[in-house]
């Protein structure tokens, strides 16, 4: 081998070397390259798979707190609706009984509803509407203590009223022009926004506050 040939080979030598050298810092540039992007993946992936956990946890704490709120709302609708029914059921009895008469003293009540009809009325002259029943059973009998309640000189007559069903008294001025209906299921539609407060009050469905309101 000559001098050149020899010179030749050692640079081809020093060549490779350099260029295997130089691969061998590239493959490990890609490496570390890699290991950080494929690290950096990690983080990613992780930080979103927290986002996501984060969400949920504050949507289920917000659909939550929803569902709580509302507790109190439909334990409160629901009370009142089971009130309302205990109630509407007391007014069912206490309209049987007027209807059926239980308890009461018909005759009495007669003469009581017209009285109070009278005593909301101007005039001396006024017509007493009473059902056939009820007509054939009191007729004129009823007049003189009716008037004597009144306390003032008035007129009363009595006719029938084929309309009246539920007992009690219609009463009109001789002119038609005031006509107070007092019969049972009337008097007790006017009464019964007082009735129904009292019941409740008495039952502790509410609170003893306030005074009953409604028209007799």
């Amino acid at each position: 081998m000559t001098t050149n040939q020899n010179s030749t080979e050692m640079l081809r030598s020093e060549i490779l070397s350099e260029v295997q050298k130089e691969c061998e810092e590239i493959i490990t540039n890609a490496k570390r390259q890699a290991e950080i992007f494929l690290a950096g993946i990690d983080k990613e992936k992780e930080r979103i798979r927290q986002e996501h956990i984060d969400s949920a946890n504050a949507e289920a704490t917000h659909r939550s707190d929803l569902i709580l709120s509302t507790v109190p709302v439909e334990t409160g609708r629901h009370r009142a609706a089971r009130i309302e029914a205990l109630l509407r059921t007391v007014y069912d009895e206490v309209r049987e009984r007027l209807i059926a008469r239980d308890g009461i003293q018909y005759r009495e009540t007669i003469i009581s509803l017209a009285f109070d009809a009278i005593m909301h009325m101007d005039g001396d002259t006024f017509v007493l509407k009473l059902s056939g029943a009820d007509y054939d059973m009191f007729s004129d009998s009823i007049i003189e203590e009716i008037a004597h309640r009144v306390g003032r000189p008035v007129n009363i007559s009595i006719i029938q009223e084929p309309s009246i069903s539920d007992g009690g008294v219609i009463v009109e001025d001789k002119d038609a022009r005031q006509v107070w209906d007092n019969t049972l299921l009337k008097r007790l539609e006017r009464l019964w926004p007082a009735l129904r407060r009292y019941i409740a009050v008495q039952a502790s469905f509410i609170p003893k506050t306030g005074s009953a309101g409604g028209n007799q």
